[in-house]
């Protein structure tokens, strides 16, 4: 807290002379929207002079309602983003560089996986917490099956998803593992399994597609197969934009991949003994790979004058130890700080610690357009599963598809 109180003398030297009013934008997601909400009322009990007014907006709006509202004046002058789409939002012009002495800080103070908040050689925003992937399992079913632990292997999966998928009349009553494209499986594919795989997805400049060659091809057959060939999932077998994980919290879901931003609404919803278990690997010993990503908290044009150094003082606020120790509890993101991070009560823990372990060896792709990167993954995912496309042709497609849109960027 000292540290902190210390960094914020350090953007006011002197007090506001007027009260502020400041904006903050995030998209809805039910725990994080909590979390900001309390944080908002002790940072304005902390600093009576500025009044911070949050607003919210459906994802899949979030990016359009900002390249509508900044060009023209209005919106946040704080604004939650996600990493990926840093390179784009510079380049639009929706973000301002913080200041020199913020780069020190992150530098100094946040886990390596924070640099890719950086553009240009530039820091255009501050995590609160980072986020890695793991396999959640509902204990009561695997305990009724007479499975005794979570798999350790894909081999071992793929049989346990099998002893946990229920047909009945024809019909999916209960199934081994979510199938969710377009929830984190996409990531899974490109950035976990083709590593596993011995592969890269991308070039290490950010500028080439590297999955279109044996690697890749092998992780895309092999997911697609969890539901052509092995059956333990299908598509949409649970509706809504999250199916596979309300699925999984109405107990109809043996096993999922999530990220641990997903701990605080599983804790929520679910009404079973629930675990988390690192990612399973292609054999024993085999190659470890996880994707990592934050959200992050940016600066925008807007922010400007009294504004800009009220804007500062709640970013200071929001990305401290103190907010990041809440930020887990109430999240169950994993904070973005190198002290609190090296705590071996994270690492041994039952739910975080899978997550932790993970850090090690996750990897946050520099993407230049995460939604039109995704898009083309989860595409490549859905022609295999839902049109019957060959996964060589398909992935051949989504490699010149992704191709083009690095170009376009970098020239």
């Amino acid at each position: 807290m000292k540290k902190l109180l210390a960094f914020c003398a350090v953007l006011l030297p002197l007090a506001l002379a007027q009260s502020v009013t400041i904006t903050y934008w995030q998209y809805e997601f039910r725990s994080k929207v909590e979390a900001i909400n309390e944080l908002i009322r002790r940072f304005e009990a902390q600093n009576p002079g500025i009044k911070v007014v949050h607003q919210t907006f459906p994802y899949d709006a979030f990016q359009q309602k900002v390249a509508a509202a900044i060009p023209a004046g209005q919106g946040p002058d704080v604004v939650n983003l996600y990493y990926g789409w840093a390179p784009t939002w510079v380049k639009a012009g929706y973000l301002v560089p913080l200041p020199d002495d913020w780069m020190r800080r992150l530098d100094q103070d946040f886990v390596a996986m924070a640099q890719a908040a950086k553009v240009g050689g530039k820091l255009y925003g501050v995590p609160t917490a980072v986020r890695s992937l793991a396999l959640f399992y509902n204990k009561d079913l695997f305990r009724q099956a007479g499975i005794a632990a979570p798999p350790k292997t894909w081999e071992e999966f793929i049989a346990v998803g099998q002893k946990l998928t229920v047909k009945q009349g024809g019909r999916f009553t209960q199934i081994g593992y979510g199938i969710a494209p377009d929830g984190q499986d996409h990531h899974l594919v490109r950035e976990v399994l083709v590593r596993q795989f011995g592969g890269r997805p991308y070039s290490d400049d950010g500028k080439r597609v590297l999955y279109q060659g044996e690697a890749g091809l092998k992780a895309l057959s092999f997911y697609t197969d969890w539901v052509r060939k092995h059956e333990i999932g299908i598509p949409g077998f649970f509706p809504g934009n999250n199916g596979y994980r309300d699925g999984f919290i109405a107990g109809r879901i043996a096993m999922i991949i999530d990220g641990s931003f997903a701990i605080g609404t599983i804790q929520q919803g679910a009404r079973f003994n629930w675990g988390v278990a690192e990612l399973p690997l292609e054999r024993p010993g085999g190659r470890k790979a996880n994707f990592g990503s934050f959200w992050m908290h940016g600066l925008t044009p807007l922010a400007t004058g009294p504004k800009r150094e009220a804007a500062l003082r709640f970013l200071a606020f929001i990305t401290s130890e103190e907010t990041q120790r809440y930020w887990l509890e109430k999240v169950g993101e994993l904070p973005a700080s190198k002290n609190l991070i090296r705590d071996p009560k994270l690492s041994l823990h039952p739910i975080y610690g899978p997550f932790v372990l993970s850090l090690a060896y996750a990897k946050a792709t520099p993407f230049v357009d995460e939604a039109a990167q995704r898009k083309v993954m989860v595409d490549a995912i859905n022609r295999v599963l839902l049109q019957g496309t060959d996964p060589a042709q398909s992935l051949r497609l989504a490699a010149e598809e992704e191709q083009k849109i690095l170009d376009q960027f970098w020239r």
